[in-house]
């Protein structure tokens, strides 16, 4: 049997790790160093005793972040060494990735990812609900919720992130949201997300989305309308040919099928970034038609539609145009304006989910408060569904380990190329 990349990884990371008999005689393999220590014996994993537990590059605490381990993770252990910022040893939890012993708790049992939720059939790792017209009060203690003085105050139209759903004694039902605080869920409505999910391309096949609610089908460019032969706003159809007709575009979609431009999005070839190799993969999104096109060098593979921000030029609302690498993955992330003392209306959304930032606060993530993909609508990010999201941050590198909730690129694994035009 052929083993993966990871397998041999994880071979190779064990055959360091484990004393030979040259070692237990008091003399070092030339591929050890005088900083390596045993490892803990008994141990077959490390299980990660605080959320969003620190990941570093190197065995040393002032070294670069790697990433951030998840709450309850069991992470295996491959290595341990002596190094600065750390009293006890420390772990070395993945590739690149160290650990001190003193935050985390050894384990006898074998690595085991955390449960992240992801099974829900709408590309979540929760579940969101938006607070009500009168907002709603947030508690620590469930048995004392709405008993004594509240923890929390959430204003109308907030989103929270729920991971448990329990009922006092009296049978009220309560959520827990990701930031600890139980809220009654009479004050609540769940989110509606959206259903909808790009396509798979080829090179030899071009689609196009339905941006308007409905949009008329016509026997020829310009010509006669199709009676009862409507599109649907999100409808995938295939471009069968390019056409124009009074100075504008128009695709066939069928055999005397033909769309107008203005109801349909369709992502239009731009040249291959420069240095962008034969098999690497990287993202090309089209503000002025609100299409996201995942490429593998030369060749499409992935298309959908996205909202970008709605700002223009240079304003802080203008998703900034380039080309980036992503920097950051995060499973998810809290966002909002609460701190800007000029914004017109606040917003606050927890756990927003398949986080990739690729210009410091700039990113693309799952969007579970709006269906208006194809539309200009954020703030700056690229809104793209909680389907497409998903999809697109398991697709792209750095790869998110099992157990983690954070990564960030290595020289063996760079950030996706991300280009705005």
């Amino acid at each position: 049997m052929r083993r993966s990349e990871p397998a041999r990884l994880a071979l190779a990371l064990f055959v360091l790790a484990t004393p030979s008999a040259a070692e237990a005689g008091g003399v070092l393999p030339p591929w050890r160093g005088t900083r390596d220590v045993p490892l803990p014996s008994g141990a077959r994993s490390v299980h990660i005793a605080r959320a969003d537990e620190p990941l570093f590059v190197e065995p040393a605490a002032g070294s670069a972040r790697r990433g951030t381990a998840a709450l309850g993770a069991l992470l295996p252990i491959y290595a341990s060494s002596r190094g600065s910022g750390c009293a006890s040893r420390w772990l070395m939890v993945g590739a690149l990735a160290w650990v001190c012993e003193a935050v985390v708790q050894l384990s006898a049992l074998p690595p085991l990812a955390v449960e992240r939720g992801s099974a829900l059939p709408d590309g979540l790792p929760y579940r969101y609900y938006f607070v009500g017209p009168e907002g709603s009060l947030g508690y620590r203690s469930l048995p004392l919720a709405e008993e004594g003085v509240p923890d929390a105050e959430f204003e109308p139209g907030f989103a929270l992130a729920v991971t448990t759903i329990a009922d006092k004694a009296r049978g009220d039902p309560f959520g827990l949201t990701t930031r600890g605080f139980w809220v009654p869920l009479r004050d609540l409505s769940l989110a509606h997300v959206s259903s909808f999910r790009g396509v798979a391309v080829g090179a030899e096949q071009q689609f196009g989305f339905v941006h308007a609610r409905r949009a008329p089908v016509y026997r020829a460019p310009g010509g006669p309308i199709r009676p009862g032969e409507g599109r649907t706003r999100h409808a995938t159809l295939p471009v069968l040919e390019t056409r124009k007709h009074l100075g504008k575009a128009w695709y066939r979609v069928g055999d005397e099928a033909w769309m107008a431009g203005r109801d349909l999005r369709v992502a239009q070839p731009a040249a291959l970034p420069a240095g962008v190799h034969e098999h690497e993969r990287w993202l090309d999104i089209d503000i002025q038609r609100q299409v996201l096109t995942a490429f593998v060098g030369a060749k499409p593979v992935f298309s959908t539609l996205i909202s970008s921000g709605k700002g223009r030029g240079k304003s802080e609302q203008a998703t900034p145009l380039g080309e980036h690498r992503i920097w950051v993955k995060l499973q998810s992330t809290d966002m909002d304006n609460l701190e800007d003392e000029d914004a017109g209306r606040y917003y606050a959304m927890q756990a927003v989910p398949w986080v990739m930032f690729f210009k410091k606060g700039y990113g693309l993530h799952g969007t579970y408060w709006h269906d208006s993909f194809g539309t200009v609508r954020s703030h700056g990010c690229v809104n793209l569904s909680t389907h497409d999201a998903q999809r697109l941050f398991e697709w792209t590198s750095p790869r998110l380990p099992a157990g983690w909730t954070a990564v960030f690129p290595t020289p063996y694994e760079a950030g996706t190329l991300v280009r705005v035009r």
